[in-house]
């Protein structure tokens, strides 16, 4: 009788206080203060995918609430795996780890776990208990058996900086020489002189690398290196007052650098913009010289009889850039459906008039016809006429160009320009007068480049006004208040600060209304008004924007895309759609400080085997 409850004793603690541990049926009735309540709620609350498993030998019920537990292995790498298949780990999905990491211990235990060991739970009735985790050490796993990686980690990589080693190594640089300039560390020799040589080690492995990639193979050793170095320094050094000093003097002395630089560069890029390549100076000698060697009857152009045809396509090019207007003519051409119909009218100065006659003479645009003209035969074209002829050979503005003193006076170096002595620039707003049997012409600066046919802008429907040009005020810098002076009464009271500015470049011109509406007095008034410069600075759009102010047709932006001559981040799809690309800025395609990757839009229409251009070194 003894043996049998013995027995009977014997099989309660062996059998059923199991299934009082591990059914959801028996575990409600235990008290939820306990810690072994904790567990069973842990336990009931895992749920996983695949058929219903056994805990060694113990009968389990059949739940939604418990499927096929998940193998974790914590290693190095945070990696997830089934490999190991003698022992079983719980895992929590993250919602339930968030509810139940303060008040389970075992989870917190779990959490804990060191790099490189597996927890497991054994299935003894008593697996509650924190003495029934085992800690295993797993051996490292073949990177093939890998399933899947932390999700955290992955976005990590994923997002991290093609440039942050190349940051951290600067970084490292700056904060060495602010140690090796701090007196604790000059009392330090040992220290100084192992700084000294981190520091030339990374600036050679650092050289001239922008992203990671760039770097050398021992950049990360000698990364490490620096850091066990800094790490000395800052031992040395504990006194952060003096290390901010020194880090606010080192910025100050950066900005004032940064300011110099900038200047310098404005400065040297505006030189840059106003001289001559050697190969552009030779190439004007060599035309004239050849010209003259030409008889009369060879120094004519065919066709010109359609000079003043009204039902051709006209384009007006006003440039003393031989090369340039080759582009100009060659681009625009090369995409033309019907070439003969088409009519350039190039005016240029005296000094390049034969020369640009004989490029073309040589290098006629197919079946195009091409007209020369010096701007010194236009008789009509004079100070009486025209005021702004009268104001750019007045002393005051020689003054204004020619006089070191004068030079700091304004601090806008690009309305400076000598370009702007030259009446070639301002010979835009003469147009039918030099056209007088035209209806409407193209106007074309002489550094752009036609992609597509411009046929189109002859038939477009201007609705009365004056002007057809793209509008350029996605920035506000392209407004009017960027380019007039509203202080003054005269401006603030006639236009709007904030109206929309619009390109010139590629302007279609309807001469007829423009005579109708006598746009020519209406410029020479105003420019009569700025004779002293209080209006606008020098330049052609100011005026062009307030002769044509609320007489401009604002054209589709495909037509005419600006920027390539100072910015470098253009859109590439508006550059691939646009008509006309426009190298507008100082940063010319035909200089070497011209933007390299826009520069074979504009040297595809140049051919370099011609004889003139390799006499005169000219390559792309």
């Amino acid at each position: 009788m003894k043996v049998r409850h013995i027995v009977l004793g014997l099989l309660s603690i062996s059998v059923i206080a199991p299934i009082f541990l591990y059914t959801d049926r028996v575990g409600s009735f235990v008290n939820p203060s306990s810690s072994r309540r904790d567990f069973l709620d842990d336990v009931s609350a895992f749920t996983v995918s695949g058929d219903t498993r056994h805990l060694n030998v113990l009968h389990q019920e059949t739940s939604t609430a418990l499927k096929e537990p998940i193998g974790v292995v914590y290693s190095d790498h945070s990696t997830v795996t089934r490999e190991h298949k003698s022992t079983r780990v719980l895992s929590a999905t993250d919602e339930e780890r968030q509810h139940q990491q303060l008040s389970n211990p075992i989870r917190q235990v779990i959490d804990r776990a060191p790099p490189g060991l597996t927890i497991t739970l054994d299935s003894h009735p008593n697996a509650s208990d924190i003495s029934a985790i085992e800690l295993e050490q797993q051996p490292t796993q073949p990177s093939g058996k890998i399933v899947q990686e932390h999700s955290d980690n992955k976005h990590d990589r994923l997002t991290e900086p093609a440039d942050a080693q190349v940051r951290h190594l600067k970084d490292q640089l700056i904060r060495a020489k602010v140690y090796l300039s701090l007196p604790a560390i000059k009392n330090n020799p040992h220290v100084t002189r192992e700084l000294r040589l981190r520091v030339k080690e990374v600036t050679r492995a650092l050289g001239d690398a922008t992203k990671d990639s760039d770097l050398p193979k021992n950049a990360v050793d000698k990364l490490k290196a620096m850091d066990q170095s800094l790490e000395k320094g800052k031992q040395i050094q504990d006194d952060c007052a003096a290390v901010v000093k020194k880090l606010r003097a080192m910025l100050h002395s950066s900005e004032e650098q940064l300011r110099v630089h900038k200047k310098q560069t404005m400065f040297l890029t505006q030189l840059t913009a106003k001289t001559l390549p050697k190969g552009l100076h030779c190439l004007p000698l060599r035309l004239t010289t050849e010209y003259y060697t030409l008889n009369s009857s060879q120094q004519n152009f065919p066709n010109q009889q359609k000079l003043e045809d009204p039902r051709l396509y006209h384009y007006a090019l006003f440039s003393d850039n031989i090369l340039a207007a080759a582009v100009v003519v060659n681009s625009t051409i090369s995409h033309a459906k019907h070439p003969s119909d088409h009519v350039f009218h190039i005016v240029t100065d005296r000094l390049n008039y034969a020369a640009m006659r004989m490029w073309f003479l040589s290098n006629p645009p197919r079946k195009a016809t091409i007209q020369v003209q010096n701007i010194e035969e236009f008789t009509w074209l004079n100070s009486s006429y025209s005021p702004v002829l009268k104001q750019l050979g007045s002393p005051s503005m020689i003054d204004y160009y020619f006089r070191a003193h004068r030079a700091s006076s304004d601090s806008n170096l690009k309305f400076r320009n000598p370009k702007y002595l030259s009446i070639l620039n301002h010979l835009r707003f003469y147009l039918p007068e030099i056209f007088p049997k035209l209806n409407k012409v193209l106007f074309l600066d002489d550094d752009i480049v036609v992609q597509k046919d411009l046929t189109g802008l002859w038939s477009l429907d201007l609705k009365g006004n004056v002007n057809g040009a793209v509008e350029t005020c996605g920035e506000s810098f392209h407004r009017f208040d960027r380019y007039l002076n509203f202080s003054n009464p005269l401006i603030s009271k006639n236009f709007d600060p904030h109206a929309c500015g619009w390109a010139y470049g590629m302007n279609i011109f309807d001469l007829a209304e423009w005579r109708r509406q006598n746009i020519t007095e209406v410029y020479h008034r105003w420019q009569r008004l700025n004779r002293d410069r209080q209006l606008w600075k020098l330049g052609t759009l100011p005026p062009g924007l307030i002769t044509f102010w609320k007489r401009t047709y604002s054209l589709d932006k495909s037509w005419h895309v600006l920027g390539l001559g100072y910015n470098p981040n253009v859109n590439q799809r508006e550059i691939d759609r646009a008509a006309v690309i426009h190298y507008n800025g100082n940063l010319k395609p035909w200089l070497e400080i011209g933007i390299p990757k826009y520069k074979i839009y504009w040297a595809k229409y140049v051919d370099y085997e011609t004889v003139y251009l390799r006499e005169c070194n000219i390559n792309p």
